[in-house]
């Protein structure tokens, strides 16, 4: 028999994650985990050793450490957060640090405890690139660390019995700001003050699966998805994305912080659990600004009633939030939700969606072949017909399909047949756009844009696709103030926004700007061909040869086949004169014809 070994002690635990890991690794996955395995072996784990720590466990984006020392361990956390912010070692990765002392279970090489989950508690509100530190860590540092750290008030913690008092330290980002300016654009939201938009405003957060089986995600998963869709149809209210609201997937939540990040009024959030046939959900809605509970329910129904029970949760949001409907949002947020519903083609839906979001040809297959499962098992829906539809596109877009007149002409009947089962359903407007822009009708595609942004005000991806056709129509004034309104929508927006505002910008001569997008985005992706190429562009146009070679050569290392022909191809503007632009830029730069 193995005997384990179980002690009590008292320690400094450290705990760390990565901000926003989710969504990075959404966005690419490969490029993130290299960064994080660098940042782990050639800069966090010396640092650690340094200051005495022991690194008890890394848990996926987190890190759990043990001192003996709290000033070692608050020196440690200061270093490490301080230097990725001077050395910009990790790009646009930054991190989340809490720390606690106390009480701490050891047994092996493992530790556990209220010592333990206190610390994780305090990362999770711990200020993005800041530090959580707990009253008791504070007392014990007093002035023996050249750090401020702000009195935040007792915290009630989630799964915490008691409040704990926090302090926290923020970078100062004053002269670190200025010389990364070309890098970070100043975009991220955690780096701005939003302010309140004139409506109601709400984030809906990721529901809790409390059923015990990670399997069943899909469900809390998709009815938080599913509620953020239903309320972006309401010109009254105004609703983050939901690829900004999943950053928090898995955190413990201080919804007044959450609030002022994303600039929001209210704040949703759940649990749902599923035993049997039966589905229970409990929702509450917070004012973010005071912290007060303005609504709870709890809902207990039959799995095949989980369309009306969404129903339910969204007009009981509204009504809290004081939002009036017209009759036309009325109709569209409804229409659809009639009948019993077939959990396990909800199920093969919802893993198509996700698929579908990570854009790289294998997961596009897979997206593709589960929708078709989906519709096999429970018929045609408008929903469903559409992302196929957006499947078959991306093949022809990206490159993806060698038959790219057949997967067009798939994408565009697979839309005809959702349109005529749903006329109203906004990511089909969208798809239509797309549609019309790849066959070089510009006008067209703008209006299906505009029609689909009238369907669904609040949705930051129907913002961002009109941003995009307003920009190859020639529009690119109009291209910046929608890309930025789906960034509002959106504050932790995906890198191809900020992209597509690079190109706007770069159609405006507004170099600077543009080019500082894209230098983001080659931050946040390395592997980023289409940025260094427009870089090189850029640069070219501006008189910085050498410059402009260099990012040839980066994008011809990432692509052998790269040539001017097949990049003006792949950008289709109105203006003849803009391909002419690119084509003499890029020559200039040294990219073959």
């Amino acid at each position: 028999m193995v005997e384990h070994r179980i002690q009590h002690r008292l320690a400094a635990v450290l705990a760390a994650d990565v901000v926003g890991y989710s969504q990075l690794m959404g966005e690419d996955e490969t490029g993130t985990l290299a960064t994080l395995r660098r940042l782990r072996d050639t800069y966090i784990t010396p640092l650690i050793a340094e200051h005495d720590g022991r690194l008890v466990k890394l848990l996926g984006d987190g890190f759990l450490v043990e001192f003996a020392s709290v000033i070692d361990a608050v020196a440690c956390a200061l270093a490490w957060q301080k230097g990725l912010l001077e050395m910009e070692q990790g790009g646009r990765m930054r991190f989340r640090i809490g720390i606690n002392m106390g009480e701490i279970v050891a047994e092996d090489d493992d530790i556990y405890g209220d010592g333990v989950n206190i610390a994780a508690r305090l990362e999770s509100i711990a200020p993005p690139g800041g530090i959580s530190i707990s009253s008791l860590v504070h007392h014990q540092v007093g002035s023996k660390i050249d750090a401020v750290f702000k009195d935040r008030g007792e915290q009630k913690l989630k799964n915490i019995e008691e409040p704990v008092r926090v302090y926290a330290w923020e970078p100062d980002r004053g002269s670190a700001d200025q010389g990364a300016a070309a890098t970070t654009a100043g975009v991220a939201a955690q780096d701005r003050k939003l302010a309140l938009p004139a409506q109601p405003s709400i984030a809906v957060l990721p529901f809790d699966n409390l059923s015990g089986d990670p399997q069943q995600d899909f469900l809390s998963d998709g009815l938080t998805e599913s509620l953020i869709t239903t309320l972006a149809k309401a010109s009254g209210l105004f609703v983050i994305a939901r690829n900004t609201t999943f950053a928090y997937k898995g955190k413990a939540t201080n919804v007044q912080q959450i609030s002022q990040e994303l600039g929001v009024c209210y704040v949703l959030e759940g649990s749902v659990q599923r035993i049997g046939d039966r589905i229970r959900i409990n929702a509450q809605l917070i004012d973010g600004r005071g912290g007060q509970h303005l609504w709870a329910e709890r809902y207990d129904r039959n799995t095949d009633d989980l369309f009306a029970l969404q129903d339910a949760i969204t007009v009981d949001i509204l009504t809290a939030c004081q939002v009036k409907l017209t009759e036309g949002e009325q109709a569209r947020m409804w229409i659809g939700h009639d009948g019993p519903v077939n959990l396990a083609a909800v199920e093969l839906h919802w893993q198509a969606i996700e698929k579908f979001r990570r854009f790289n040809k294998t997961d596009n297959g897979l997206a593709r072949a589960l929708l078709e499962r989906c519709i096999a098992m429970d018929g045609d829906d408008a929903m469903r017909l559409s992302l196929l539809g957006y499947t078959h596109m991306m093949d022809a877009k990206a490159g993806w399909s060698t038959e790219r007149e057949e997967s067009l002409a798939l994408a565009q009947d697979f839309a005809k047949r959702a349109e005529q089962l749903d006329p109203l359903k906004a990511s089909n407007k969208s798809l239509q756009a797309n549609l019309a822009q790849l066959r070089g009708d510009f006008d067209a595609a703008v209006a299906l844009a505009r029609e689909a942004v009238a369907l669904e005000p609040n949705s930051a991806e129907e913002h961002y696709v009109l941003g995009i056709m307003l920009s190859y129509a020639g529009q690119p004034g109009q291209a910046v103030d929608t890309l930025g309104k789906a960034m509002r929508l959106s504050p932790y927006f995906p890198m191809g926004y900020l992209y597509q505002l690079g190109i706007a910008r770069y159609l405006l001569r507004q170099y600077e700007e543009a080019l500082a997008a894209f230098k983001t985005c080659v931050a946040r992706n390395p592997e980023s061909r289409s940025s260094y190429v427009w870089m090189a562009i850029l640069y070219a146009e501006t008189g910085k040869r050498d410059e402009a070679s260099a990012c040839v050569q980066s994008a011809m290392q990432l692509d052998h086949f790269i040539s001017i022909e097949r990049w003006v191809s792949t950008e289709p503007f109105k203006d003849p004169k803009v391909v002419e632009r690119m084509t003499e830029a890029l020559r200039l730069a040294g990219l073959p014809d």
